[in-house]
């Protein structure tokens, strides 16, 4: 990808659709600045609840991310959790040609989206450690 410094990284990870993994986005987060600037590095707040962001509204939300989401290199999405939010960014950029990795941690009784799964531009890496998501970071952004 050249440059590491420049490279500009989405993630996308559940914000209303559930926070129980917000320590794991912010330990991502951290772990991928070393590959350029996160852009949504709020997602990994401990303090954003399923209520969102306060202070902006719906709009205002929804325009940034999407600048966001086109100025990126590329989309790492944790989608363990499902998210019509995460969904839709990741549909966006596939619409936009990105390259998308997708994290998920397989648990019984649930299965990924076939959208996603069965998305022939996404990479869908299942893992179950840190370690294990750390490692897939580093080949998909090297």
């Amino acid at each position: 990808m050249g440059d590491f410094s420049l490279m500009k990284i989405y993630f996308a990870g559940s914000i209303r659709g559930g926070r129980e993994d917000a320590e794991l986005y912010h330990s991502l987060i951290e772990y991928m600045k070393q590959y350029g600037e996160v852009l949504t590095e709020h997602v990994g707040k401990r303090k954003l609840s399923v209520a969102g962001e306060k202070g902006n509204s719906e709009s205002y939300i929804h325009h940034r991310d999407l600048e966001w989401l086109v100025a990126s290199d590329v989309l790492v999405a944790e989608v363990t959790i499902p998210s019509l939010g995460v969904g839709y960014e990741i549909g966006r950029a596939v619409e936009q040609k990105k390259k998308i990795l997708c994290l998920y941690r397989s648990h019984e009784g649930r299965k990924l989206s076939a959208m996603i799964a069965g998305c022939p531009d996404v990479i869908v890496k299942e893992y179950h450690t840190l370690s294990e998501a750390k490692r897939v970071i580093d080949d998909f952004l090297t």
